[in-house]
């Protein structure tokens, strides 16, 4: 049986199994509480059979941060349905009430002092900003601190007891069937990451970590990573090309390799993973899978940070959620999907350090639209976006490379070049680089919704400037009386592959029903 057969089939069966119990509580043989555990797995359940999913991070270090309430509306209108919080901000998890999105709790490092040293305070804890919220807020895990073996060692400590801690006090309050507990780690913890299958955690941390993976073990778990490909191209000297960073398809000479598996690498996102995986695997532990608590791209830097702008921000987001939503692992784990959270919501403007480090988010704080174009293969949307963008060639860019991207974007591309030809409205200025902007713009504006990039072999750019002239109207202009925008006001951070596309929409639909079912049913329980 395939892939997509097992889903259907474990779907199929909880489905029958959720109806069965249903017909049994109407006969009042069952017992509240099994009841609501029953809703409250099927739910998962379903949740865990549609594959990988896409979330995204709430960071609060901004000026003007949106209501709490306000934020749940932006993550409703654009059907993202996993979040990642810092911290247990009341107002945040009230509004996350009855909505069915899955919600990441942090607890502070201020925090995680306190709780690793007194089990009556990690108690308390639980009983305040878990326990008070459930199950009218779907909290699925527990995130302790962010990184701190190697940015805040002095915690180290107290780290595993306080999960300890916490974990025995979730067993008390009886939600440990339903609430995890981790703590996300840089990449920094594996200082020689390639090739991935001789990557190793830092053997200064291996008493610790050895700790947390047994921990994550015992308890069903998975491992939190921040991986961060942006950092990893910037501070590698030029060792990997761009296009491995922002998961573009590299060419076969430029294929990246490990030697001792002979596993072919197409971006270093993967590439983190599996180094992940295998370090995990050098400490004798091989059952703990990996979510991405953080990834992204900065869209803005200083003038020394050129690699941190839209252009490249918009192909590395857009690629990795395709990416992700694929389905697969990296190569030593490819049955095995990369959940994985978005950084960031907002851009954090009182964030210090150099400029990149304040210009993360994909959202507007006063509108809600994403500030650059966002896509999912498999829903042929986009988010809506409150300025347009177009595909133009770039500046100062090879001339033959330019004009083979032409002829490409006009031919194997299906761009409509009609309106380049002689005697057209776009004929003139009859050269190389202003009938390729055209060509660009149009297989651009035509095929993002699908994948499609703004690249060219490096001989194209994004902007927001139209660049129409006279009766020559780009695709995507508001001057265009036929539509080139494909956008629209919403996309699902949602499972979707290239296979049976349709078949997980239809499953999604009911994965819903049910899902808002099971909910209603264990709050009238509660």
């Amino acid at each position: 049986m395939n892939k997509d057969g097992v889903k259907v089939s474990i779907l199929t069966c909880s489905v029958v199994f959720f109806i069965c119990f249903l017909g049994l509580y109407a006969m009042k043989n069952l017992q509240k509480w099994f009841l609501t555990v029953l809703f409250l797995t099927v739910a998962t359940t379903l949740n865990n059979v549609l594959g990988a999913f896409v979330g995204i991070n709430i960071g609060t270090d901004v000026s003007d941060l949106p209501s709490a309430s306000n934020i749940v509306a932006i993550l409703k209108s654009h059907q993202i349905n996993h979040v990642r919080l810092y911290d247990a901000n009341p107002h945040m998890l009230q509004a996350l009430s009855n909505t069915g999105i899955e919600a990441i709790v942090g607890v502070t490092d201020q925090e995680i002092l306190k709780i690793g040293e007194s089990p009556s305070v990690a108690a308390s804890w639980i009983s305040k900003n878990i326990a008070a919220y459930m199950p009218h807020t779907n909290i699925t895990t527990i995130a302790l601190g962010s990184e701190v073996l190697t940015s805040i060692p002095n915690i180290a400590p107290v780290l595993v007891p306080a999960m300890n801690h916490l974990y025995s006090a979730l067993v008390a309050s009886n939600l440990h069937f339903r609430v995890k507990i981790s703590t996300p780690q840089s990449m920094d913890l594996i200082p020689k990451p390639f090739p991935p299958s001789t990557a190793t955690f830092n053997s200064s941390w291996n008493s610790t970590v050895y700790q947390i993976l047994q921990f994550l073990k015992n308890t069903n778990s998975s491992y939190m990573l921040n991986a961060y490909p942006y950092y990893g191209y910037t501070k590698g000297d030029g060792i990997f090309p761009i296009e491995y960073a922002l998961l573009r398809s590299l060419p076969s000479a430029k294929k990246i390799v490990d030697p001792n598996t002979l596993f072919h690498y197409d971006s270093m996102f993967d590439a983190m993973v599996d180094a992940t995986y295998y370090s995990i695997k050098g400490l004798n532990f091989n059952d703990i899978p990996i979510v991405v608590t953080e990834s992204g791209w900065p869209r803005l830097g200083g003038s020394n940070e050129p690699d941190a702008n839209v252009e490249n921000a918009e192909t590395y987001v857009n690629n990795l959620i395709r990416r992700v939503l694929n389905d697969s692992g990296p190569p030593s784990r490819p049955e095995i999907g990369t959940n994985t959270y978005l950084y960031e919501l907002f851009d954090e403007d009182k964030r210090i350090g150099p400029i990149s480090e304040k210009h993360w988010g994909l959202f507007s704080t006063t509108n809600g639209s994403s500030v650059y174009p966002l896509s999912f293969g498999g829903y042929d949307k986009i988010f809506g976006n409150s300025s347009k963008s177009f595909c133009v060639a770039k500046d100062g860019a090879d001339a033959e490379k330019m004009e083979a991207g032409l002829d490409w974007a006009c031919g194997q591309g299906r761009a409509n070049c009609a309106a380049i030809q002689a005697g057209r409205p776009c004929y003139f200025p009859n050269n190389v680089k202003s009938h390729a902007s055209y060509a660009y713009n149009d297989y651009y504006q035509k095929m993002r919704s699908v994948g499609g990039t703004c690249d060219f072999d490096d001989t194209a750019v994004i902007t927001t400037e139209d660049p129409s002239y006279g009766s020559c109207i780009f695709a995507g202009s508001s001057n265009a009386s036929t539509g080139g925008d494909e956008s629209f006001s919403s996309m699902a951070f949602g499972p979707v592959g290239p296979v049976g596309a349709s078949l997980k929409l239809q499953v999604c639909r009911l994965h819903y029903v049910l899902s808002s079912t099971s909910l209603l049913l264990a709050l009238m329980l509660f």
